[in-house]
């Protein structure tokens, strides 16, 4: 369970959500109905360093996106997870349980994590884990949360990056 003190120095595996946090929760739509998402390089730039330091990153997100598997993929983010939902998600995956799984592969305990997250299907994780943050941007309910670290920049807009500055300079 979180502790609700930010030791970021101890964070071993860092686990994102996508829309409202890698992106800025949008949808742009072609005129063929193709989904775009658009994300900021600062965020991406956030990640690498994060691995280039030695801690793990993961994306966790309820979209089956093709677009967020590229940029996962461009990124060399080691845990990728599409499709998985909160704990009242049907018949698949919710996000706590894949980062369970993640945490037992890594031998290391939820407290050990910092999520980022901005939506109701992210509040059982957040709850979860020992390093919970939010974008400005995120639903009144996530702000809300005990211990959550709300961040200064918005999400798609450097979010990652902030979160993840602050982690390498501890």
């Amino acid at each position: 369970m979180a502790s609700g003190v930010y030791q970021l120095s101890a964070v071993k595996l860092f686990l994102t959500d996508v829309d409202g946090c890698l992106t800025d929760g949008a949808l742009y739509y072609t005129p063929e109905g193709e989904a775009m998402k658009r994300f900021c390089v600062y965020d991406g730039m956030g990640l690498v360093r994060l691995r280039e330091a030695g801690i793990p990153c993961g994306i966790l997100t309820s979209e089956k996106s093709s677009i967020v598997k590229a940029r996962a993929e461009k990124l060399h983010v080691e845990y990728l997870y599409l499709g998985v939902g909160s704990k009242e998600f049907k018949g698949g995956l919710s996000k706590l349980e894949a980062a369970k799984r993640i945490c037992a592969k890594m031998k290391i305990s939820l407290d050990d994590v910092c999520y980022v997250g901005d939506d109701l299907n992210d509040i059982d994780l957040l709850q979860a884990v020992g390093y919970p943050c939010c974008p400005p941007n995120a639903r009144v309910e996530v702000r809300a949360l005990p211990n959550i670290r709300v961040l200064h920049t918005p999400g798609g807009q450097g979010a990652i990056r902030e979160i993840a500055d602050a982690i390498l300079r501890k």
